[in-house]
């Protein structure tokens, strides 16, 4: 069974490299949705209720909503260019998320955001909510917004974020091709790609943090000095963490109506020059971030990763890292796998999962499975291909003749005592140390044994998955 979400991502050491050996990817998203919200005027059912000083504001139903509307007004006729001023007075570039409804009436904003060589992105149809819109009307409204957006810009969108989405939006808008990103995740701090059947999609995040939304919200800012204090230790750390070879991308996110309101927008012009004051660092577009991570880290099909391998496939590539046990391989595959699973650690700890859970006599059987160390079937030529490269390296396919007869004495009254082969992970380790553990864990009971031998196991695996896969 395959889990669709990714929890493993770039893994604990991403090494994206920047243009110019940047520190930092810093990029500006203004929102233009005035005039895209929900209004009764544009034919939705109730008045908008999202994001605007009125924190709690409940929808009128059939009503327009005087105040609402007039504090989204603000944001057209005054925020934005409040906004568009600071921008282009400190040469800062920007991406506006632009709401295709909003943008046909607001021509002299639009004209103003290509005149700045600012890129517009979609920000959707209208500035309402996905989350209950069946694939159909989804899909409908997509298609419509880029329309409208061509029409409105003289240009396609090619890059798009929806906001208040729906569990169908991403997979909708990598169907419908043509984007070089989407944005409708917040899951790292790194651009990667989302795959669709055939189809594969750049996502580069968007963020909910860094963003003045947060003065709309419940628990957010409430003075310009708190969001630039937020913005300077996101900088700071994200900074912090290029200067030590492992860059970042840092996303803020700004509305016309909030940011461009001048209590907040001091805050935003300190947080500005406060950036302009560090050097390496990239200032960009998301479209040129899309573009340089597209040409510099190309998607990569993985349909020959674990999580995404047939159960036949599968087994015959893993069957066998645990010793003659395929049957673990397979409850690993019937249990659920996902991106997390596809580097040697994520593998062996859904492989692990699946041993531990078995029953003390199916554990006991895979103890069984493995050979003696330099015994009899090593002498024979007889061991698995992986048991015979481990026991070699260390050495134990050429002891002397008093070192065999040695192994040969413990492996029996190991036998005789426990009941199973005496188990250990010999990668890298030398026959004295062996010989050396071999003696002393003869003297444990057991209990203790027997699970000391099952963490040898274990170990015996992830060295082999180690050999097979990705850490």
């Amino acid at each position: 069974m395959r889990y669709p979400r990714d929890l493993h991502g770039h893994g604990p050491h991403p090494r994206a490299v920047w243009p110019d050996g940047a520190r930092m990817a810093v990029q500006f998203v203004i929102n233009y949705e005035e005039g895209g919200e929900n209004c009764v005027l544009h034919g939705d059912a109730a008045s908008e209720a999202f994001l605007s000083e009125i924190v709690g504001a409940q929808a009128w139903p059939g009503q327009r909503h005087w105040n609402m509307e007039s504090i989204y007004e603000y944001g057209a006729r005054a925020g934005f260019w409040r906004l568009h001023r600071l921008f282009t007075d400190r040469d800062v570039p920007a991406t506006v998320y632009g709401v295709a409804t909003a943008l046909k009436r607001s021509p002299a904003q639009v004209a103003a955001m290509q005149e700045a060589g600012w890129e517009i992105a979609s920000h959707g149809l209208k500035w309402i909510e996905h989350k209950d819109f069946s694939l159909e009307r989804e899909r409908a409204e997509i298609a419509e917004a880029i329309r409208l957006h061509t029409i409105v810009t003289g240009e396609r969108p090619r890059g798009w974020y929806t906001g208040r989405c729906s569990e169908n939006t991403l997979d909708l808008v990598t169907e419908a091709a043509g984007f070089d990103y989407v944005s409708d995740s917040y899951a790292d701090d790194l651009p990667y790609w989302h795959e669709r059947g055939s189809r594969h999609q750049l996502v580069i995040p968007y963020t909910l943090d860094t963003n003045d939304m947060r003065f709309a919200t419940a628990q957010g800012f409430n003075s310009g000095d708190q969001f630039f204090s937020y913005l300077k230790d996101s900088f700071d750390v994200l900074y912090a963490e290029g200067a030590a070879g492992s860059p970042k991308m840092m996303s803020i996110g700004l509305h016309c109506r909030l940011a461009g309101r001048p209590g907040r927008i001091a805050a935003l012009a300190r947080f500005l020059d406060y950036v302009r004051g560090h050097e390496k660092v990239w200032l960009a577009r998301r479209i040129d971030i899309a573009r340089y991570w597209a040409q510099a880290y190309p998607f990569q099909p993985n349909g020959d990763r674990p999580s995404r391998l047939s159960e036949e496939a599968f087994i015959a590539r893993f069957g066998g890292v645990f010793e003659h046990s395929k049957w673990i391989a397979k409850r690993a595959f019937a249990d659920e796998l996902s991106p997390a699973n596809d580097t040697a650690i994520g593998l062996h700890a859904a492989l692990v999962h699946a041993f531990r859970s078995a029953t003390e006599e199916e554990r006991l059987a895979v103890l069984n499975a493995h050979p003696d160390l330099a015994g009899k079937l090593a002498q024979a030529k007889r061991l698995t291909e992986s048991s015979t490269n481990e026991q070699a390296s260390a050495g134990l396919d050429a002891l002397t003749d008093s070192e065999r007869e040695r192994f040969t004495t413990l492996n029996s009254a190991y036998v005789e005592k426990f009941g199973f082969p005496f188990i250990m992970a010999v990668k890298g380790r030398r026959k004295d140390e062996i010989l050396a553990a071999f003696e002393n864990r003869i003297g444990n009971d057991r209990e203790a044994e027997f699970e000391t031998a099952c963490r040898q196991v274990e170990r015996i695996a992830l060295l082999r998955l180690q050999d097979m896969l990705p850490k």
